[in-house]
C-alpha cells in the first residue's frame, strides 16, 4: 500500500511540474532576434520556426543585405509593443524555454505563423512541420527572405555561405 501511495504522490508531482512547465507567459517581449523574445528574465524561442541569425547576410536583385537584421525589426514591428501571450511546449538545448506566441490572447494571431508567411523566417522542420503551408505561401509570393537567395538558418549555423 505504501507503494502505491508513493506512486501515486509522484504522479501527482510530475503533473503539476508538467503542467507549470507549460503554462502562459504574458508581457511586452524585448525583442532579441527573428525568433527569440524576452519577456521579464524569460529568454522565449518562438516554436517551429528558424529565422536568419543576427549577422546572416543574403541576396536580392539589388545585392547584398542584412537579413537576420531586417527579420528581427520584421518581428519588433509585427509586435509594436503589444503584449503576448506564449504558451510553453518545451525548453532547448540552451534551457530556453520553446513556446507558440500570440499578439494579445491565445488564438489572436500566431507570432510564429505571421513570420514565416510574411518570409521572415522559415519553418523549422527538425522540431515542427507546423507552418510548412505558410512557408509555401512566403515562397511563392517572394516574400521577405524569399524575394532573393539565403541559407537555411540552421546550414548557416553550420558554417555554410552565399557565394558573394
Amino acid at each position: 500500500m505504501r507503494t502505491l501511495i508513493a506512486a501515486l504522490t509522484c504522479l501527482v508531482f510530475a503533473t503539476a511540474f508538467a503542467e507549470d512547465l507549460h503554462g502562459e507567459i504574458k508581457g511586452k517581449p524585448y525583442i532579441i532576434d527573428g525568433n527569440t523574445i524576452k519577456i521579464e528574465h524569460q529568454r522565449i524561442r518562438i516554436h517551429g520556426i528558424d529565422a536568419p541569425e543576427a549577422q546572416q547576410r543574403c541576396t536580392d536583385q539589388r545585392g547584398q543585405w542584412d537579413c537576420g537584421l531586417e527579420a528581427a525589426n520584421a518581428l519588433k514591428f509585427f509586435l509594436a509593443g503589444n503584449w503576448i501571450t506564449c504558451i510553453e511546449k518545451d525548453r532547448d538545448l540552451y534551457g530556453r524555454i520553446v513556446a507558440v506566441c500570440y499578439v494579445g490572447e491565445v488564438g489572436r494571431p500566431d507570432v510564429g505563423e505571421t513570420m514565416v508567411v510574411e518570409g521572415w523566417a522559415v519553418a523549422y522542420r527538425r522540431f515542427s512541420i507546423a507552418y510548412l503551408d505558410e512557408e509555401d505561401v512566403a515562397r511563392n509570393k517572394g516574400r521577405g527572405l524569399w524575394r532573393g537567395d539565403f541559407i537555411v538558418p540552421w546550414e548557416w549555423r553550420r558554417g555554410k555561405r552565399l557565394n558573394f
